[in-house]
């Protein structure tokens, strides 16, 4: 029983590293996907059109938002464990997916230049290429582990 319950919690620790580690995985790909920007003269300012004045995405931007954001996915992860271990895997993959393809319209609408509008995309595909994989497999691995007959 006590090997059982190491086991668990082993396995617990190592979601939550690998889940830690892809969050920080993701704020370091959109910061330097910023570097780079910056690096190649690409303006990101952003016009809004709505009235207020254009927005300058700076590093502290992206990089805050990243967290938040990947925070947020790896807490609506943790509701679905509880709420439905089996399915949670699948249905954090499909909720990601579906916010990825909604965060284009926001860029698409935006009063940007191409290349401004290009790098807040490839931001946006590095944030869901780095959580994605490793979030929806670990939830998928834990859900298979947790319910073997």
């Amino acid at each position: 029983m006590a090997d059982m319950a190491t086991t668990t919690g082993s396995a617990r620790l190592g979601r939550r590293r690998s889940r830690s580690v892809a969050v920080a995985g993701a704020v370091l790909a959109t910061s330097l996907l910023w570097l780079l920007a910056l690096a190649l003269g690409i303006d990101l300012t952003v016009d809004q059109r709505d009235g207020r004045p254009p927005m300058v995405v700076g590093l502290p931007m992206v990089a805050g938002f990243t967290l938040i954001m990947s925070l947020l996915g790896w807490g609506v992860l943790a509701v679905l464990e509880r709420r439905a271990p089996r399915r949670a895997g699948l249905v954090w993959t499909v909720l990601a997916v579906a916010v990825l393809v909604l965060s284009f319209v926001p860029i698409l609408g935006a009063g940007a230049t191409t290349g401004a509008k290009v790098m807040l995309s490839l931001m946006h595909l590095a944030v869901a290429a780095v959580l994605v994989p490793v979030l929806g497999r670990g939830a998928r691995a834990s859900s298979a582990t947790r319910h073997r007959p």
